[in-house]
């Protein structure tokens, strides 16, 4: 298959203007592939050739302007209109389109739990083709008229209102212009709650089988998306650019949602059917505020090409958090912004894969799809949080307007963004823009404390080259609580600044970007970092210490700090921690990539007991019940990190957690999962707890235990279903994959080390990219931290028969592996 290029889909606008599809799908003719037939109505502005692309399963007809064209002429998914002439034209096209397993196309789903079907469209980047014909460009904008035949008793939802017409087909109304990778069509019988807001129907949906969890939950979901709705239209002066807000979470979905105009799919773990923190119910209002902030930034204005991808995504990046922070009840959205997108973010960005926020050339759409990263998400609406700080809230919303106004239902660049914030300000933004969009790499910001004459000067040494607008925090000990922590003052800064800044006398702590304004990598002086060392958990604000806990992961990452420190700060701090998200962050890092990758594996089990006397200390501070999200996340990470059975085989059998929370499957399967790497279970047991949770949940939860065991026929299983068939879907490949490799079980899985380097070649090309990041970030046997495993990996990189996604994601992944044998102090070759 051919992947557009940029100079394609440029040649191909200045050719083409697309005026109107209309698409008619068959959803009752198979479980395999479903008709389309596509009606194009668009004007060639001159005499010449193009294309329409298309990946059907059978082509049926062709015909342009009436003329039958040759459906043989079809070569991979282009379909070649030769000799069009100038003026207006109607191209129509028939085929049969297959169904996918992957999350791409049109996918299909069948529901483990009641045997109830689902199918739902992703055509994001350029999979709109899977499903029917078209002209797949984000800059050939144009009205969509989609009508659906579905099986009785089915609910069709679309980008527009849908009504069932007298013959059965669900009519959905005309949409308004907007880019071909925006369509959407979600069928099924699903289940609905239905409102109205400001004149316009809302609609949340799900699969029936969560309809009683949908039901718990509706208030609050329709609750946040109403007070983001108002914030929106108290920010934006253009108001809501289409006829409905239709909310569907959706199975398998490969994201975490997607902004379709009119009807946003979320991936439907987010209809939460077992306990769940404060912190990840904040987690999904975010996710309900990006995606709304994407009907603004993407829909109605939508980029030109790929290579402005962050004036989607790190827009709604920075919309989703901080309307989640002014208009809901959620008040520590930055916190966990901070805790865990940030760290997303200066990963990606200290890769050699790294790219900046604003690229200046993404030649095609394979190399389009590799920017969706911590690059163009966190660092992009970290570089946003800085702009709005440097401009002002007033004038960054008025260069927002400006630019809404003058692109509306239309296309726009870089360029065109910073002339309209140009247009509300006096300061110079396209120089802010080539600092920070244009650049790649992570500043590091470390404080110096001088004194003379009884009084301190604070100075900021740099290494990089962006100017950065944060506050500096100074600290003194409290004098009635040595372990408290008092802020003097917070201090503003530009960096670089020539003169030193008078702090009066010496501060127990010097912290850089408190409150997290910025982006950059923080150091401390000597006296701070003696002070942390002690008095973390006594530090006053939660966004604060994750400010901290932040510094102190990058300095393990970068050799400056010995993963032993960290876990003994976290063993001494983090059972006073009352923040969820940095007692989640922290415990994540120090139980993933401290125990799994950075310690050797003899220092393991002494890191895993450290952790578990931690948990434990959680679990006894959190005994009176007013820490439920506390005591879940101790709970959770007790079990991830148990060295042996007892006690959790008892928690299993007795169904009971002593002193709560409940036992639900969320945990049940929890505790499976580390059993069976520790051997302590069996395929009946597995097989027992399937029957109690036959849900597609439950489906994938045996499919991690199974992989998990530490047995060869167990691994042998697990690794042909990986590779040497196409049956898994997306999630299941992905829960094999997560129970595969385990440390402990290091010398069983050592012989498959080298076959995934054989095998993920194939499995990749064979099952498109949504498999292939899948295969690249979890079959990689990540756990294997020597030298023999990085120089297989970099021998298949250089082999160079990757598909594109598969290349960029092994690469990433070998750069932490070189990474924790840095850590390690292991020399890498250059």
């Amino acid at each position: 298959m051919s992947v557009l290029t940029r100079d394609e889909a440029q040649l191909r606008a200045e050719i083409l203007d697309v005026h109107r599809y209309t698409v008619e799908l068959d959803l009752t003719t198979g479980d395999e592939t479903f008709d389309s037939r596509t009606a194009i109505r668009f004007t060639a502005r001159s005499d010449g050739d193009t294309f329409v692309e298309l990946k059907p399963a059978e082509l049926h007809s062709v015909t342009l302007d009436g003329q039958p064209l040759d459906p043989e002429s079809l070569t991979g998914n282009r379909l070649p209109l030769k000799n069009l002439a100038a003026g207006e034209h109607e191209l129509r096209v028939h085929a049969a389109m297959r169904y996918s397993r992957t999350g791409e196309g049109m996918h299909r789903f069948t529901d483990p739990s009641d045997g109830e079907t689902y199918v739902y469209t992703q055509l994001f980047m350029d999979d709109v083709q899977r499903v029917f014909a078209a002209f797949d460009q984000p800059d050939l904008k144009a009205v969509f008229d989609v009508s659906v035949k579905a099986p009785e008793g089915w609910t069709v939802l679309a980008n527009g209102v849908t009504t069932r017409r007298a013959d059965g087909v669900w009519q959905a109304a005309p949409t308004p212009l907007i880019s071909t990778y925006l369509v959407a069509v979600a069928a099924g019988p699903w289940h609905s709650v239905r409102t109205e807001h400001r004149g316009l129907p809302f609609g949340i949906h799900c699969r029936r089988s969560l309809a009683p969890h949908l039901d718990t939950d509706a208030d609050e979901i329709l609750t946040i998306t109403r007070a983001c709705f108002d914030r929106y239209h108290e920010k934006f002066e253009e108001p809501y650019p289409f006829d409905s807000y239709d909310q569907a979470f959706v199975p398998e979905f490969n994201a975490g949602a997607m902004e379709n105009p009119g009807l946003v799919t979320f991936r439907d773990e987010f209809v939460y059917r077992s306990a769940v923190t404060d912190t990840e119910r904040q987690t999904r209002a975010m996710v309900i505020a990006h995606e709304m902030a994407h009907m603004w930034f993407g829909d109605l204005v939508t980029l030109k090409w790929w290579d402005d991808i962050w004036l989607n995504e790190s827009f709604a990046e920075y919309m989703g958090y901080q309307t989640t922070a002014e208009a809901t009840r959620f008040t520590g959205p930055w916190t966990e912004f901070a805790v865990t997108r940030k760290a997303w973010g200066y990963d990606a960005d200290q890769r050699p894969t790294t790219h900046p926020v604003a690229p200046d050339n993404v030649p095609d759409t394979a190399s389009a799809l590799l920017n969706f990263d911590g690059i163009s998400y966190a660092k992009g609406a970290s570089a946003l949080r800085q702009l709005a700080a440097w401009l002002g809230e007033k004038d960054f919303l008025a260069g927002i307007n400006t630019h809404f106004a003058r692109h509306k239902f239309a296309n726009a660049t870089l360029a065109d963004f910073i002339d309209s914030l140009a247009s509300a300000t006096d300061r110079d933004v396209h120089a802010w823009a080539d600092s920070w969009l244009r650049t790649t790499g992570v500043d590091t910001l470390t404080p110096a404390v001088t004194a003379a004459d009884g009084t301190c000067a604070l100075t900021v040494d740099r290494t990089g080259s962006r100017p950065h607008r944060l506050g500096a925090g100074l600290y003194d000990r409290d004098i009635a609580d040595e372990g408290r922590l008092v802020l003097r003052e917070r201090i503003d800064l530009d960096i670089p600044r020539t003169a030193p800044q008078p702090i009066g006398k010496r501060p127990a702590l010097v912290l850089l970007n408190d409150g997290d304004i910025t982006y950059a990598k923080i150091r401390f002086d000597t006296a701070s970092f003696e002070t942390l060392r002690t008095g973390l958990s006594g530090l006053p604000d939660p966004l604060t210490r994750a400010v901290v806990w932040n510094a102190l992961r990058d300095a393990v990452r970068d050799g400056e700090l010995p993963p032993a420190a960290y876990l003994e700060t976290a063993r001494a701090h983090l059972p006073r921690e009352t923040d969820l998200a940095v007692a989640q962050g922290v415990l994540a890092f120090a139980a993933g990539q401290l125990a799994g990758q950075y310690l050797a594996p003899a220092d393991r089990p002494a890191a895993l007991a450290t952790l578990t006397s931690l948990c434990r200390d959680l679990l006894r501070r959190t005994e009176d019940g007013d820490h439920p999200g506390l005591r879940l996340i101790a709970v959770r990470h007790l079990i991830d990190v148990a060295a042996h059975a007892e006690p959790i085989a008892t928690w299993l059998a007795d169904d009971t957690v002593p002193g709560g929370p409940e036992l639900d499957q969320e945990l049940r399967w929890r505790i499976l999962a580390r059993l069976a790497v520790l051997g302590a279970t069996d395929e009946a047991a597995i097989a027992a707890e399937l029957a109690g949770d036959p849900s597609a949940t439950g489906q994938e939860g045996a499919a991690r235990c199974r992989a998990a065991l530490p047995d060869p026929e167990a691994k042998r299983a697990a690794w042909e279903a990986m590779f040497a068939g196409d049956d898994l879907s997306n999630y299941l490949f992905t829960a094999t994959a997560q129970g595969f490799w385990q440390p402990e079980q290091a010398e069983l899985v050592r012989p498959y080390i080298p076959r995934f380097y054989a095998d993920v070649a194939a499995v990749a090309a064979r099952r498109g990219p949504a498999i292939a990041v899948a295969a690249g970030r979890w079959c990689f046997p990540a756990h294997a931290v020597d030298a023999e495993n990085l120089r297989l990996g970099e021998e298949c990189l250089r082999a160079g028969d990757l598909t594109p996604a598969l290349r960029r994601t092994l690469a990433d992944r070998l750069d932490d592996l070189a990474r924790a044998l840095r850590v390690r102090g292991v020399r890498t070759a250059e």
